[in-house]
């Protein structure tokens, strides 16, 4: 995994000199803390098997389970020992202006365990221990391709926990693990009568698809998802695991950074990166003007052609260097240019392998401002490969990159900042539920932006109905809270929508103000599947969205908010009949605000200082 020049040294020392660096030679066990001292690794040699326990505020999260991994005509492994590198402290803020908040604080405690043994497969395990999480990573010394045939790495919780079951792009379904009959997909969410535990990963350049399964009793083992093995270059690491811990649903916000945070990134975002939103366009220059206009009039930075746009999008003989001659493509680019429009293009996984290397300087010289990557596999080790190459290029080609269908985040989106969002989640396309959605800010929202393909009704008949075939049961407020519930840097809104249909303007007037990107974000309020409220600031304004499955009468606190400064309010929310109302009110830092949301509904709120 080609992450980093130094990290990659550092890490191949452990193999070098007969494991030099280490201060306790041949000791069996060995501990480590978080920064501050309640989260807890345990690593222990017994009997030739790893084991490792995980403790976080006095509690067992993880008890004692097997690590390491199983190599193809690996033989018997022979003598085995466990050594560490000292423990290294680091702290340090990230600034990045892409994210759910622009400064992130990055403060863990590392060390490095070494397996020695007599065979050549020998390799080590990192550990970074932050407050609440545990991550570990397996580095391999190999200098020759070796072949890894099993990662043993399992997770045996001490007490009962129901998982929430899902699938690349399925709804969830909370199940216990000793009823568990399928496989979960990472990340996993697991709620127990103790808390709520996550588990995750991070930094997935080169590896399969990973996913857990019962093993037996209250235990998960991760398992490959499709490949049967993996093949590892000389110095080969595998993706972080992560286990994080909190005694209560909404703070499992506090985790979300945390594949971000173990991905080697850029030290600065180049000025052509532009976060924003996203209208998809009909096909046909009309179409696509009136779709740009629209934009431009609402705010939006992009329109996006979707599949069709050079034929059909499955079909080997479609070829993503021409264009439909019902697109005056280049005449559309520039007519998007003037009203300072990016057009981003979708091109199928089919298209994409045959002909990347020729598109991207093609596209350039167009004058595209983004790609989208459709069908992608996000299931193997060849696909996840190509992927992260295929990422690369369109980051040196100077192209904003929406990745989606079964793709889920890792934390790549820190080494290519282009990369701005990513499917592998059900979004509104597929329909609305507001329980589903509700589920998603404490599940596929940890690891990373998501594109959910927010959908308005509007004045169109044909849409109300194509929406509910789809079982569509939220109302028009809850899609306006979801701008600021789901975090996607590129956020695609009116899905399914034409421009001509969307007269709902007061309605629609939060769209055209909220950011797709954050300086502060608190979560305030929240339960899986039943409610939730966010607040975040971008410059001096805060938005706020509440949602509920159930209909909601509560307060939230507005401490954070800057003392001493008075504020407006504008709170948009359901009239009951289908519509939006509208209110204003003033508000302090020491005032609390009202939520009241109807069933399957929810408000969306701007508050600005008054000056």
């Amino acid at each position: 995994m080609n992450i980093c020049k130094k990290m990659i040294k550092r890490c191949l020392l452990v193999f070098c000199c007969g494991l030099s660096f280490t201060v306790e030679a041949f000791s069996q066990s060995f501990k480590i803390s978080s920064p501050d001292n309640k989260t807890i690794f345990s690593i222990q040699l017994n009997d030739k098997q790893l084991l490792y326990d995980i403790i976080v505020n006095e509690q067992v999260i993880i008890e004692k389970s097997v690590l390491g991994l199983d190599f193809e005509n690996q033989g018997n492994a022979g003598e085995m020992s466990l050594s560490a590198s000292d423990i290294s402290i680091h702290q340090e803020v990230i600034n990045w202006p892409l994210g759910e908040r622009s400064k992130i604080e990055n403060g863990y405690h590392q060390q490095i365990y070494s397996i020695n043994k007599s065979d050549k497969n020998a390799y080590a395990i990192e550990v970074r221990v932050f407050n609440g999480s545990v991550a570990f990573r397996y580095l391999l010394g190999n200098k020759e391709p070796l072949v890894l045939s099993r990662e043993k790495t399992i997770f045996n919780f001490p007490v009962s926990q129901s998982i929430y079951r899902y699938k690349e792009e399925s709804v969830f379904r909370p199940t216990l693990i000793k009823e568990l009959k399928d496989s979960c997909d990472l990340p996993a969410t697991l709620v127990s009568d103790r808390g709520y535990t996550h588990i995750g990963e991070a930094n997935n350049q080169d590896y399969t698809k990973s996913v857990l399964t019962k093993l037996k009793g209250n235990s998960l083992q991760l398992v490959y998802f499709k490949d049967k093995k993996v093949k590892a270059a000389p110095g080969f690491m595998t993706p972080w695991r992560t286990v994080s811990f909190t005694e209560k649903a909404i703070g499992l916000h506090q985790f979300a950074d945390l594949n971000f945070k173990l991905t080697p990134g850029v030290k600065e975002v180049p000025q052509w990166i532009k976060p924003g939103k996203v209208m998809r366009s009909d096909l046909g220059d009309k179409a696509v003007k009136e779709t740009i206009d629209f934009a431009a009039a609402q705010g939006f930075q992009y329109v996006l052609l979707d599949a069709g746009w050079y034929g059909q999008e499955f079909r080997s003989s479609s070829d993503p260097r021409t264009y439909i001659d019902a697109l005056k493509l280049p005449e559309l680019i520039q007519y998007g240019k003037s009203k300072k429009i990016g057009i981003i293009l979708y091109v199928n996984y089919v298209g994409l392998k045959q002909y990347l290397d020729e598109i991207l300087p093609l596209y350039k010289t167009w004058g595209v401002a983004g790609m989208k990557f459709g069908f992608v596999d996000g299931l193997t080790q060849q696909g996840i490969t190509w992927l992260n190459q295929a990422i690369k290029k369109t980051y040196e080609h100077g192209f904003v990159i929406n990745v989606h269908d079964n793709y889920k985040p890792s934390g790549l989106n820190h080494l290519y900042p282009n990369w701005l969002t990513q499917e592998g989640i059900r979004g509104n396309e597929h329909g609305g539920n507001s329980e589903h959605d509700l589920v998603l800010p404490f599940t596929r929202f940890l690891t990373g932006p998501g594109d959910f393909t927010i959908g308005y009704l509007n004045s169109s008949k044909a849409l109300t109905a194509r929406y509910n075939k789809l079982g569509f049961n939220v109302t028009k407020a809850h899609q306006l809270a979801l701008s600021v519930l789901f975090y996607s840097p590129l956020q695609a809104i009116f899905w399914y929508g034409k421009a001509a249909d969307y007269t709902n303007e007061k309605e629609i007037e939060f769209f055209k103000q909220v950011p797709t990107v954050w300086d502060e974000t608190h979560y305030l309020k929240g339960e899986i599947g039943k409610y939730i409220s966010v607040a975040r600031r971008k410059n001096d304004t805060w938005y706020i969205g509440n949602a509920a499955s159930q209909q909601l009468n509560d307060k939230i606190d507005l401490s954070f908010l800057q003392k001493g400064k008075k504020y407006k309010a504008t709170i948009y929310e359901d009239d009951g009949q289908g519509g939006i109302k509208t209110s204003t009110k003033k508000v302090k830092a020491k005032d609390s605000l009202a939520i009241n949301v109807l069933a399957n509904g929810g408000q969306a709120i701007i508050i600005d200082i008054v000056k």
